[in-house]
């Protein structure tokens, strides 16, 4: 007799509202059009950009950019630095937009922060060269200091004015750290000004997700390999539930070892689409 395993989906994985957004106007350009270029990956998730490449997405880079003329390029929701706007005028390009607005204001931040304290150092906790951050740094001329740990910390004057701010899919415990070790290794009556810029998208689904990956006997995580938040997410599956796998397609999938529970969690990032995850629920199910 075959063994009925139980699956379930998280209700509150698949895409946060600026990947939703930046979907919809690449689906509904593509309704017009056989062609439309993106620059840059859509999303962090190679099955849902495959799934608009045959739609006619073009995937592009900045390099790329320079070359086109009079044509129509959509931005994605992470973000750009000024040039690539630029850089859009001169060749007559047409943008579609859809940079998330949380994202946005928070380039705003940075950008005065920096003109109301142009000596103070800026700093980013966050991924050196992750598409948000090269945004984030280009609204003040790459002149941030990115961090990516506490060791990074070593790249600061202790005794000049620290300003922090953080890529919008960082875990908030991890900024929390960081303040706290700057706090401890500023010099006496230096200025420090802290700014949680976390998204509560991806803060607030960290106790729903806790609770989800307690009640399986395996979590199965999906996300593209590129994803902070992915990565982000499945660690605090794993730090509540060690029986956690990671994959980011139907074929990273290991039917024995799925096999030998009874009960599986399907969750994800907020780049993750629920279409790929209800594949993942239906080809387990056929086990």
């Amino acid at each position: 007799m075959k063994k009925k395993i139980k699956v379930e989906i998280d209700r509150g994985s698949g895409f946060c509202r600026g990947v939703i957004r930046a979907i919809r106007k690449a689906e509904r350009e593509l309704s017009d059009t056989d062609n439309l270029y993106c620059l840059g990956d859509i999303v962090h998730n190679s099955e849902e950009v495959s799934r608009l490449n045959r739609r006619g997405l073009q995937t592009i880079d900045h390099d790329q950019l320079k070359q086109l003329r009079n044509t129509t390029v959509l931005f994605r929701a992470h973000g750009e630095p000024p040039e690539t706007y630029k850089i859009a005028r001169e060749n007559n390009i047409n943008i579609i937009d859809a940079s998330c607005n949380v994202v946005l204001g928070l380039q705003q931040k940075i950008k005065r922060a920096h003109e109301e304290y142009p000596d103070a150092q800026i700093v980013i906790f966050g991924k050196k060269g992750h598409a948000e951050v090269v945004g984030l740094e280009g609204q003040i001329g790459y002149s941030a200091i990115v961090v990516e740990n506490e060791q990074d910390l070593s790249k600061l004057d202790f005794s000049r004015r620290v300003i922090l701010f953080s890529q919008t899919t960082k875990s908030l415990n991890e900024f929390k750290s960081i303040v706290e070790h700057i706090k401890n290794k500023l010099q006496s009556g230096v200025d420090f000004q802290y700014y949680d810029t976390i998204c509560r998208q991806v803060s607030n689904r960290i106790p729903e997700l806790k609770e989800f990956a307690a009640r399986y006997d395996m979590i199965v995580f999906v996300s593209g390999k590129n994803s902070s938040n992915g990565k982000v997410l499945f660690e605090v599956c794993r730090s509540v539930n060690p029986n956690t796998v990671f994959v980011s397609s139907i074929g990273d999938l290991e039917p024995q070892k799925i096999m030998q529970a009874s009960s599986v969690g399907i969750c994800g990032a907020t780049s993750t689409p629920v279409w790929l995850m209800e594949a993942i629920k239906e080809n387990i199910e056929n086990y």
